[in-house]
């Protein structure tokens, strides 16, 4: 059973989140609503500085760093809303987890900018930490919902094009399918604290464009996993993107990928956000910190 805090955070969303029809409200609106509305409790530990060229985004940078690895950082927000300091709870936290520097990347946002705008940002912030000298090797991507898809999703555009993967990936509740495929967006319509069926099935053509929903570009489920680096993922049980981490797993083990899946019971969707209020959200942190320092 989740923990009383867990709880309490599920009703809280439950009722600020769930009735909104997030897809519906103009862009720009919905993310001063979301950047607005957020609670940080961050490390004081770690510097921020922002990066505004050759890409967007900002370091995170813990005290207790140490060598050997670096956490290149996608936010989520449905690729329409979200930045790096709308994420900083997760992300902040893991820096000093993992005992590894963050670029949390700042990557272009729909509909202004559709798929694959997001992967070439992914892509170029991949390579110029690599062009200022950090081993691919040693690079650990990840994000949460969307950002956790399009970890993804450039983990196969980098062995599609045959240069270096990084080390591995973390894939938090990721936005794997934004064909709404799995039997979870209608078994846990209800079940689901932050969103309705109805904004998943909707909400991926403001990213989608021109292209279909099960390209793998727009849902990496559908891409190839075979040589991609190892992965670890997590999800709910009881959110609607349950079967987007199951599905995603499968896939990923079926081509020989080793796969560390975590499914939750009763939490909320990218539960880490809450930490520290929340003792399971420190414990997933915990856990991505240890797939990263594995190495």
């Amino acid at each position: 059973m989740p923990s009383l805090r867990a709880r309490l955070v599920n009703r809280y969303v439950r009722r600020k989140l769930k009735p909104l029809p997030l897809f519906d409200i103009e862009p720009v609106k919905l993310r001063m609503m979301m950047e607005q509305g957020t609670l940080r409790l961050l490390p004081k530990s770690v510097t921020i500085t922002a990066v505004e060229t050759p890409v967007r985004g900002e370091w995170q940078r813990p005290a207790n760093a140490a060598p050997g690895r670096t956490i290149l950082y996608f936010h989520g927000g449905g690729y329409v809303f979200g930045s790096p300091r709308l994420m900083q709870p997760i992300s902040c936290r893991l820096a000093v987890a993992a005992r590894a520097p963050v670029f949390s990347l700042d990557y272009r946002l729909a509909p202004e900018h559709r798929c694959p705008a997001a992967i070439d940002d992914a892509l170029a912030a991949f390579d110029w930490l690599v062009a200022d000298g950090v081993p691919p090797g040693e690079i650990y991507v990840g994000g949460d919902s969307a950002g956790g898809g399009l970890a993804l999703a450039m983990l196969q555009a980098i062995r599609t094009r045959g240069s270096a993967l990084p080390g591995g990936a973390f894939l938090i509740s990721p936005w794997t399918d934004l064909a709404a495929g799995g039997a979870s967006v209608s078994e846990n319509a209800e079940r689901d604290a932050m969103f309705s069926a109805d904004s998943i099935r909707r909400g991926g053509a403001h990213y989608w464009g021109e292209l279909a929903p099960d390209d793998p570009r727009v849902s990496p489920l559908y891409g190839r996993f075979d040589g991609l680096p190892r992965l670890y993922i997590c999800a709910s049980r009881d959110e609607i993107l349950r079967d987007d981490s199951i599905r995603t797993a499968e896939k990923a083990r079926a081509a020989g990928v080793a796969v560390d899946l975590h499914v939750e019971d009763g939490l909320v969707h990218i539960w880490p956000l809450f930490a520290p209020f929340v003792p399971e959200s420190g414990r997933t942190i915990r856990q991505i910190a240890a797939f990263i320092r594995v190495n």
